[in-house]
């Protein structure tokens, strides 16, 4: 692995101060000759302090009350009943809790999970950045050839936007271990972000519940974001926005036709 290869995957460790003292010292000194990784180790750090700010949630104790009620233990019945039969009402409680749970995570689960939890994250990076736009945008003729020499990949991306989804420009980003371009566009009061990095090496779902242009995508809501993710040959996308899904859909669509997806 290169040096910052080796420094991106250590950014969240070094926030947290589990680095050991050697390992933080050469964290520390490629910090100092590498800008980009400074960048983004800034980004990170800016977004744990922000993320710890957030106010926690408990259940209010009227549910908590009626979840406990539901799981006592029935008073014992006065006639013998056969062994299993007085283990029923016992159990199905439990048994039916496990039964949906089965049902919600076959119905919902898949590892697209932990790449929407990174597409939301990145996404607060560019919402919590004090300059979250590294080239501003004159079109995607302007935005596009500044990830040259600063990206691994080319960035398959030619919607310059339009005046429904206006792009104010380009930064270089971190989606899970890689760097990724970042392309920031606008909806009314919205922003909307894409990020487009190298696929290989993410476990992607075969979940696909819907398309961007030709090719099956995956839509997903968390933490009151709308995600979608999606694949076209070496390649992954995501785009990210508290905008409705089906505004999403709509920009998904012009980077779908502008990029010949069809």
């Amino acid at each position: 692995m290169s040096d910052c290869q080796v420094t991106r995957a250590e950014l969240l460790e070094a926030i947290r101060g589990r680095l050991s003292e050697a390992r933080r010292e050469r964290f520390d000194l490629h910090l100092a000759t590498c800008p980009e990784c400074r960048k983004l180790f800034e980004r990170e750090r800016e977004l744990t302090r922000a993320l710890e700010q957030l106010p926690t949630f408990t259940l209010p104790d009227q549910l908590r009350k009626r979840l406990a009620a539901q799981t006592k233990r029935p008073e014992p019945q006065s006639e013998p009943k056969p062994r299993f039969a007085r283990w029923v009402p016992v159990l199905a409680p439990s048994l039916a809790a496990v039964a949906l749970a089965v049902l919600v995570l076959r119905g919902w689960y898949s590892p697209n999970l932990e790449l929407v939890g990174e597409a939301v994250n990145d996404h607060l990076r560019v919402l919590y950045a004090e300059h979250p736009i590294e080239i501003e945008s004159g079109g995607i003729h302007q935005v596009k050839p500044w990830f040259t020499g600063r990206l691994d990949f080319a960035p398959a991306v030619t919607f310059s936007g339009d005046e429904e989804f206006p792009m104010l420009g380009g930064a270089v980003g971190l989606f899970v271990d890689r760097k990724a371009a970042t392309f920031v566009f606008k909806h009314r009061l919205h922003t909307l972000t894409l990020f487009v990095f190298r696929s290989e090496g993410l476990r992607w779902s075969m979940r696909h519940d819907t398309q961007v242009g030709a090719l099956p995508a995956t839509s997903a809501t968390a933490r009151g974001f709308n995600v979608l993710l999606w694949r076209e040959g070496d390649l992954g996308y995501a785009l990210v926005s508290d905008a409705e899904p089906s505004t999403l859909a709509r920009l998904a669509g012009k980077l779908a036709l502008h990029d010949g997806v069809h």
